[in-house]
């Protein structure tokens, strides 16, 4: 027995126990087989540290440590369902619905933004006094958080009676380009780039919509998109008279639906930050798709001109991303703008987004002057985002 302890202590003290292992079954470790040389994590994140120092000065350290640490997630609420039970757990676990219980502050407050209509340069007007847009957000769309600084996991959603789940977990910062659309009863919506479809679930929570198309130029991803559909809402509501799902290049949709739609959403690939920093799949700093991310803001400003062509005259145009890029964000929308009115003859209003975001400073956190859109930053005590938005409205 004193010999067998006496064996296991000095096994324990063996560091290498390749010296035991017989030399024909030795095998010896290669670099290609276990990880890259260069990991796409890696590579983002000192691209980022590059770009964003510059872009975010003294905020970005702040920024950085909060896109490396565990997003928190919002409950999309799925009316659908048996949501009154749904609201009531919820609401035991000390969540509560950010959309329904912030209140407008500061009424007669004037706005440094208001909207302005755009030429060349992008130049928007200032208040001078005049009041801000009355902000509509839809009653229906319900989105509970977890309080400030609590970084508790939801649960899994469980289904009702009928099968459908009773919320969708998304970055509530993502609700907020559905917000901005202001969707009304009887509108035709187009989502350019739907897929995985939590902007459509939340769209769909409005029950305003008296059409909506479906887009995604992946068709792997409108799969997806299905499925994630025939989860939240009842097979009555997907019939071809009020729901259409394609998978069409996006860029080409000015050509396919041109001056139709009331309200358009263009929420499109990007380089998705958060995700390129934490994954390695599907990582869009992976070497073999350098030429794909390269070309990202010529792809963003293609579709953003076709979701404005698609747009009606009137009707309104909400662009967004999950980057903090200037390039893919502030840029694309000034391009398309300027494209939209030489080559397309569309003018474009750039629409005041500041009131959208006064009302929500207690849930997230804001660029506090950004020229063009808004943007959220990621924040340690409310870790959303990032999510940059703009609307635009065709004038002609």
């Amino acid at each position: 027995m004193a010999a067998l302890i006496d064996t296991r202590i000095i096994l324990r003290k063996i560091k290498d126990l390749r010296c035991l292992t017989p030399r024909r079954t030795r095998v010896k470790a290669k670099w290609a087989a276990s990880q890259p040389r260069y990991p796409a994590t890696n590579l983002a994140l000192q691209h980022f540290d590059a770009t964003y120092s510059i872009q975010l000065g003294q905020q970005w350290p702040s920024v950085r440590i909060s896109l490396l640490s565990e997003r928190k997630y919002g409950a999309l609420l799925n009316n659908f369902s048996d949501h009154e039970a749904v609201i009531a757990d919820l609401q035991a676990q000390e969540c509560s619905d950010f959309v329904s219980c912030t209140q407008p502050e500061g009424e007669g407050e004037s706005e440094g933004r208001m909207e302005g209509e755009c030429g060349g340069d992008v130049k928007i007007s200032h208040s001078d006094g005049q009041e801000p847009a009355p902000l509509h957000l839809s009653p229906n769309i319900k989105c509970f958080v977890f309080p400030r600084g609590d970084i508790t996991r939801f649960k899994p959603a469980r289904p009702d009676s009928y099968g459908l789940l009773g919320y969708y977990l998304m970055d509530a910062a993502s609700v907020l380009p559905c917000l901005a659309l202001d969707v009304q009863g009887g509108h035709s919506v187009l989502d350019l780039c739907a897929a995985p479809g939590g902007k459509t679930l939340a769209l769909l929570q409005t029950q305003a919509i008296r059409f909506l198309c479906l887009n995604d130029a992946s068709v792997s991803r409108t799969s997806r998109l299905r499925k994630v559909l025939r989860s939240y809402v009842p097979k009555e509501l997907l019939t071809d008279e009020r729901l259409r799902i394609t998978s069409f290049d996006g860029t080409k949709w000015g050509e396919i639906e041109r001056d139709t739609f009331d309200r358009v959403l263009v929420d499109v690939p990007c380089t998705t930050d958060r995700h390129s920093v934490m994954e390695q799949d599907n990582n869009i700093f992976n070497k073999s798709r350098t030429s794909e991310r390269k070309k990202l803001p010529q792809l963003q400003i293609d579709l953003l001109l076709a979701g404005i062509k698609a747009a009606r005259p009137g009707g309104e145009v909400v662009y967004s991303t999950c980057s903090l890029s200037q390039l893919q964000n502030q840029f694309v929308v000034e391009q398309a703008i300027h494209l939209a009115r030489e080559k397309a003859g569309i003018h474009l209003q750039v629409v005041n987004l500041r009131p959208l975001t006064h009302l929500f400073k207690k849930t997230f956190s804001f660029v506090p002057e950004l020229p063009l859109g808004e943007m959220v930053l990621p924040h340690l005590a409310a870790n959303f985002g990032p999510i940059y938005m703009c609307k635009l409205r065709r004038l002609s």
